[in-house]
């Protein structure tokens, strides 16, 4: 497994970033192995995103991108949950949706087309892998979404001066806009969802999940249950588990043999 870190100029950051990625490029052949039926589609890719505090790196078990053959693509998006601020280099869904998947093929030749590109992501990852799925349907042919932060209808409550333990009402503003006023727009998932469906237009399949006892999941729930009353065809898991790394690392299995198998 070859593994990069790639430094380069961002247009949508108007600064100089890095990406990681991991491509199963270098696969011995000094050993016999069983026939893999996945070894000689074109490679995919899979974009994977980190949660709040976080930054890129991988969480996903490395054999399933040699076992399935795609590459991983990690990039850093601060605690931006993914989305555009209004504010001059805060372009976060440009960076992940545009930005990334042209220099990825223009560079190595991945991230071709939907049908072998996937965005999943954990907490404000797993929020972003919905948001930016879900706002660029031509680029991301499927969504995995982990615990994921579905907080706008929290925060669309938040006054000038609370804070709600995670972060204050000025960190919230600065990702999503105007809070008054962001459960219509589309920094909302619902909102997109109902835009692609307006629109006649088909929806990146989904796949979300949960632990019981993690404090998130009834907006994971209560998405899931919008996503069924608006008749969208999904995956959803609950198990036993928290907001942590033992959940994350059960599920992303179940979702890569989701989207690769």
């Amino acid at each position: 497994m070859a593994y990069y870190r790639i430094d380069y100029f961002s247009a949508a950051l108007r600064r100089q970033t890095s990406f990681e990625m991991l491509l199963p490029n270098d696969l011995r052949t000094d050993i016999p192995l069983p026939p893999n039926p996945y070894a000689d589609r074109p490679m995919g890719t899979l974009f994977l995103l980190h949660g709040y505090t976080g930054k890129a790196g991988n969480w996903a078990p490395e054999y399933l991108a040699e076992k399935y053959n795609f590459a991983i693509v990690m990039p850093t998006a601060e605690n931006s949950f993914y989305l555009n601020g209004a504010a001059t280099g805060r372009a976060y869904e440009t960076l992940v949706a545009e930005e990334l998947p042209a220099y990825l093929r223009k560079t190595f030749g991945l991230a071709r087309t939907k049908e072998d590109t996937f965005i999943a992501g954990l907490s404000m990852g797993g929020f972003g892998a919905l948001h930016t799925g879900l706002a660029h349907p031509e680029v991301f042919g499927k969504i995995g979404a982990l615990s994921s932060a579905l907080i706008v209808h929290e925060i669309a409550r938040m006054q000038p001066g609370q804070d709600n333990g995670m972060a204050n009402y000025d960190y919230y503003r600065m990702c999503f806009g105007d809070l008054k006023t962001v459960e219509e727009r589309e920094s909302n998932p619902e909102t997109l969802v109902k835009k692609l469906l307006a629109a006649g237009r088909k929806l990146p399949d989904i796949y979300m999940c949960c632990g019981t006892e993690d404090f998130l999941i009834e907006p994971n729930r209560a998405f899931h249950r919008f996503l069924t009353e608006q008749g969208v065809s999904h995956e959803y898991r609950e198990g036993p588990g928290q907001h942590d790394m033992a959940f994350w690392s059960e599920y992303i299995v179940k979702i890569i043999d989701w989207m690769f198998k």
